[in-house]
């Protein structure tokens, strides 16, 4: 597939990460309120996690390797359009801004720590389906 293929894949992969992005971030406002960015949150733990598991498990050499193409739709487009950091950043500044900085920095703290819990549940998880513990991946 030549080098233009693969960025029409990452931008329809970025659509659909950006439209999941945006339903989940306003479900989340439904059932939570708006006090706290539990969308945010939740969008950064999930995408962490798919885009650990996707990248070790479909890797070059690995149970269910898939071509370059279909990794980057899958890490570089669905995966960068559906999370969220910049709008984690946005967030964490607003509630020190409203005068909530406790709030912004258990939002920090709990991003940080959640979404590399993520990341390493999805290295574990795709290296146990791949029968090993092979090196680290790059996306």
């Amino acid at each position: 597939m030549d080098d233009v293929a693969a960025y029409l894949w990452v931008a329809l992969g970025g659509a659909l990460g950006s439209v999941a992005r945006f339903a989940l971030g306003n479900a989340m406002v439904l059932l939570t309120g708006p006090a706290f960015p539990w969308g945010t949150l939740l969008i950064n733990v999930i995408g962490s996690f798919v885009i650990s598991f996707f990248g070790m498990l479909t890797g070059s050499g690995d149970r269910f390797a898939l071509p370059y193409e279909a990794r980057v739709f899958v890490t570089v487009g669905i995966c960068g359009g559906f999370t969220t950091f910049s709008s984690f950043s946005l967030q964490s500044v607003d509630l020190i801004r409203s005068g909530q900085p406790g709030r912004a920095g258990l939002y920090a703290a709990a991003s940080v720590i959640l979404c590399l819990a993520a990341s390493g549940l999805g290295f574990l998880s795709a290296a146990a389906l791949n029968n090993n513990v092979g090196p680290a991946h790059s996306l």
